[in-house]
């Protein structure tokens, strides 16, 4: 009958921890060397608006993600010039535009006024102000969307939604956005600020 082997002496700590900083230096030296820059891949997100911009392309849209500013003084920020006559319109993105995105955007509740002017040029940038109400505190301001198709320009303050038991200051905004000089072609536009409950529509006249 063969001798029993002698009981084996488990590792020692220092040697443990030893070897796992052998194996997290290099790892990590390696990850952060060849690491590729800007966000992490996210395949739901990634496929999702993939989606979205195959579908508002068929459908002869062009999106432009535009910056929402809440300006400190109003007054100073406000359009200069021959004002657009604003009316106000249903509220509610349009059958087509709604029908094509994937995702509707959270927006306002109502667009209670616009200041924007009736005429611009292709070479300059487009800027409106306006003011809108979202339906409570827990909504902040992110930001604007443009779709434009054929003469149809609709305009749509995008809000997301606060976490916690934080609050917005007030449940109406004043906002700033500005089209890009070059986004619109020259001829005659009619554009909708878009509201969940309101909207407001004039006539742009592009040169």
């Amino acid at each position: 009958m063969s001798a029993r082997s002698p009981n084996k002496k488990p590792w020692s700590l220092k040697w443990i921890a030893i070897i796992i900083l052998a194996c997290i230096i290099p790892y990590t030296w390696i990850t952060i060397r060849y690491r590729k820059p800007g966000p992490a891949f996210q395949p739901y997100e990634d496929s999702k608006n993939r989606a979205n911009v195959m579908r508002l392309l068929d459908a002869g849209y062009q999106r432009v993600a535009v910056d929402a500013l809440r300006p400190a003084d109003p007054a100073r920020t406000a359009p200069s010039g021959p004002a657009a006559e604003v009316a106000a319109a249903p509220g509610g993105l349009p059958p087509r535009l709604s029908g094509t995105l994937v995702e509707i955007p959270l927006m306002p509740d109502r667009i209670n006024s616009v200041t924007a002017l009736r005429e611009s040029t292709v070479n300059t940038a487009y800027r409106l102000q306006f003011t809108c109400s979202a339906p409570d505190n827990k909504e902040q301001l992110s930001g604007a969307e443009v779709y434009v198709r054929d003469r149809e320009l609709t305009l749509i303050p995008t809000f997301e939604k606060i976490e916690g038991s934080l609050l917005a200051r007030t449940a109406e905004s004043v906002v700033l956005i500005e089209i890009p000089a070059g986004t619109l072609k020259p001829g005659r536009y009619v554009a909708t600020l878009v509201g969940a409950r309101q909207s407001q529509r004039w006539n742009l006249d592009v040169r």
